[in-house]
């Protein structure tokens, strides 16, 4: 049987690439859709705000490789939205640092968010010392931090503080009391213990208060709760190196160390009163003791007393403020009355345990600011239901027998749930007058400035300068042997250089064998980004760098040893390869970071444009309120038609479409304004939205197509480099068989 044509062979191969392109084009539109849609459902639920440290995105170096998507513990977010990352349930955030740590390009960088409008963080300097308290230190949650990690940071900072001053009263002790402590840590969670533990390691003289037991608030945890931390240094403890631990793990490993240190720790102390004399001396009285030490490090939380509804029947045995172990409850009603994190847990604990009913309370319409894994357990769970949420509702009162839930509409009648425990968990109130009582400001204006993170460009100036120097020394190099690369093959075989500079020896060999390591050097980077692969030496952004340097260094390499000439062989094919691998790398680097920077940009305009929409027509009057309500929908389907168009040809025929569904849009508006009675200055004000959202939405959609099409350079930029390697591989293994190293180039 004959071969298939050559046009033939082409024809189907140009056919598979069309059909691939197609499927991916309509992946990267869903995954668009479903990015799109969890950014507004975050800005409806109030999830986008970030609590306080949050990733922040440079855009002109985000590629969209969605390295920090995959390496976020929280999960939500950060979204790839048209081909970058964007902060999506930015209150999610904990400050894992694992999105900036794992990102190629250095886009990423955590900050903190705007600290002016909170009341409720203490003013703390760099060293953790509160501002203008000298000696009082402040460390962990109660300053807004939540990760572990930074509570330890925290704790061994404000314990070399308490070091420093207690050197300097060493020159100059003050009078009075000998028995005056260089420090009093309070509290013994994660903050309070790295303290202590630091505390010991540098010999100095303190005590620690803890108001329950040692552990802190991880101790009030449920029962094998996994919590999520990063590789970390213990004082006295050594190195931490896992991710995720259980709470029985950690509350083990901090016993062993209080014990095997012979730390000076009295449980069951509440610290009722703290002040400061005129020598700077704190004294610190609980129910039955006082101290006084020269430094002071509050470790104390933020969660502090457990928020109470203030409801009859609160009072009765059967209501709790924390769940410890969920296998004491079966065969039992419950009502868990809360949104947020601690409240989903216990609900999913007690849903877990044989034969018990589950029920929620929550005030709000939707849940607000779950970490992703919990909101996936919850909403499960109502689908199996084993769990019942009645939403937007406050419970009225507690009985023996039952709860009695009010509803949002009054009018509604209470509704009664059969119930045998209640456990509330409606979050807590911070130790804040404690705070203030010891001398902490809470005003954000003594506060360090923050430093703002700026864009800093595409970051490929180093490997391009790089680049540009060794480019300046082939042209050299170039110029300096003209007359030989300018020659004939035969007439270079008799120029005394030959032997130096023909591929096969000398110099020429040498860049072969240099460009090629190059390249090797060049591939280790997908060994680097490869989950599944040990390669873990330094960062990926300097791995990134040397990824595009060592590229272009194997190019120019390359064209040394092809003595400047791109003739038809494997050699001849493999540079023309090299070239075009280099250049989609490069150049197609800089136009993906710009085109999805202008589609975004249209999107956050999209947004304004709706909030705008939003904000004017909840300040009319009824009768014109009904009519904002329309002018919503019809905005909402006029820009969700513009922008999600079924196929590539659809993109193409929506441009002239789009025309015409503004026109009919605008004009039933304008048809129900007269019905509706609604004045001009009104109906002038929602058309210009109409107008600005669908060109902002079309804009966004058309970005978007060509930032797929650009898209196509990744592709093309892999499947080029698989291809390159083979053809190296195959010349070296070619030169290797048939080359006669003393005569041929």
């Amino acid at each position: 049987m004959s071969p298939p044509p050559l046009a033939l062979l082409a024809t189907l191969l140009f056919l598979a690439t069309a059909v691939l392109s197609w499927m991916v084009w309509r992946a990267g539109k869903a995954a668009l859709r479903t990015g799109l849609n969890q950014r507004v459902l975050a800005k409806e639920t109030g999830s986008h705000r970030p609590r306080l440290e949050h990733p922040w995105v440079d855009l002109s170096r985000c590629i969209g490789c969605a390295s920090c998507v995959r390496a976020c513990p929280e999960q939500g977010v950060l979204e790839v939205i048209h081909g970058q990352a964007a902060v999506v349930h930015g209150s999610r955030c904990i400050g894992h640092g694992e999105c900036a740590a794992h990102c190629p390009v250095g886009a990423l960088a955590l900050t903190m968010a705007d600290r002016r409008e909170r009341n409720d963080l203490p003013a703390v300097l760099q060293d953790m010392e509160a501002a203008g308290q000298p000696g009082l230190y402040l460390a962990g949650e109660i300053t807004g931090y939540a990760l572990i990690r930074t509570a330890v940071d925290h704790g061994r900072r404000a314990a070399r503080g308490a070091q420093r001053r207690a050197q300097k009263a060493a020159v100059a002790p003050p009078p009075g009391d000998p028995e005056i402590l260089d420090l009093c840590v309070v509290g013994a969670g994660p903050a309070g213990l790295a303290c202590s533990l630091e505390s010991k390691r540098l010999g100095l003289r303190f005590v620690t208060l803890e108001q329950d037991r040692i552990g802190g608030t991880i101790a009030r945890y449920p029962r094998r709760k996994l919590l999520n931390t990063q590789a970390l240094e213990l004082p006295l403890g050594g190195r931490l190196e896992g991710r995720t631990y259980h709470k029985e793990e950690l509350m083990e490993l901090w016993q062993q160390l209080c014990t095997k240190h012979q730390l000076p720790i009295l449980e069951k102390q509440v610290l009722e009163e703290i002040s400061c004399d005129a020598e700077g001396i704190y004294l610190l009285r609980t129910q039955d003791r006082q101290i006084r030490a020269r430094s002071v490090c509050l470790a104390v939380g933020r969660r502090g007393i457990p928020e109470q509804l203030g409801v009859e029947g609160e009072g009765l045995m059967k209501v709790n403020y924390s769940l410890i172990d969920a296998h004491a409850y079966c065969d039992a009603r419950f009502m868990v009355v809360g949104g947020g994190d601690s409240a989903i847990e216990t609900a999913l604990g007690l849903a877990e345990q044989r034969g018990n009913q589950v029920h929620i309370s929550y005030r709000r319409k939707a849940f607000f600011r779950l970490r992703a894994r919990n909101e996936l357990r919850i909403q499960e769970a109502i689908r199996a239901g084993r769990v019942r949420v009645h939403w937007q509702t406050t419970v009225y009162r507690i009985e023996e027998e039952r709860v009695l839930l009010r509803r949002e509409d009054p009018a509604l009648p209470l509704l009664a749930i059969p119930n045998d425990e209640v456990f509330i968990l409606a979050g807590g109130t911070p130790p804040l007058g404690l705070l203030e009582q010891a001398g902490v400001s809470f005003d954000p204006r003594l506060s360090p400035d923050q430093s703002q993170p700026v864009e800093r460009g595409s970051g490929l100036l180093p490997p391009l300068l790089m680049a540009a120097f060794a480019s300046a020394a082939l042209v050299a190099w170039g110029f300096w042997a003209a007359d030989y690369y300018e020659a004939g093959e035969l007439e270079r075989r008799l120029q005394p250089r030959h032997s130096l500079l023909h591929s096969a020896s000398g110099v020429g060999l040498a860049a072969g064998i240099t460009a090629a390591t190059m390249m090797a050097a060049n591939l280790l980077y997908l060994v680097r980004r490869s989950r599944w692969l040990p390669l873990q030496g330094g960062s990926l952004r300097h791995w990134m760098t040397a990824h595009v340097g060592t590229g272009m260094l194997a190019l120019l390499f390359a064209i040394l040893h092809g003595t400047f000439e791109l003739n038809n062989s494997l050699g001849g094919h493999a540079l023309l390869g090299l070239i075009v691998l280099v250049a989609t790398g490069a150049l197609g680097r800089y136009f993906y970071s710009f085109v999805p920077r202008a589609a975004n940009g249209r999107e956050l305009a999209l947004d304004e444009a709706r909030l705008r929409l939003y904000e004017n027509t909840q300040a009319w009057t009824e009768v014109h309120r009904d009519f904002g309500e329309l002018a919503r929908r019809e905005i909402a389907a006029l820009i969700d038609r513009t922008r999600w168009q079924h196929g590539a040809l659809g993109s193409v025929i929506g441009l002239v479409r789009a025309q015409f569904d503004m026109r009919r849009t605008l004009r039933l508006l304008r048809q129900r304004s007269r019905a509706m009675q609604v004045d001009a200055e009104s109906l002038s004000a929602v058309l210009r939205v109409a107008r600005k959202a669908h060109r902002d939405a079309l804009a966004a959609a058309h970005f978007d197509d060509l930032r797929t099409l650009l898209a196509g350079w990744r592709y093309l930029h892999r499947w080029v480099g698989l291809l390159v390697v083979f053809l190296v591989v195959a010349h070296v293994w070619v030169s290797l068989l048939y080359a006669d190293f003393g005569e041929r180039g």
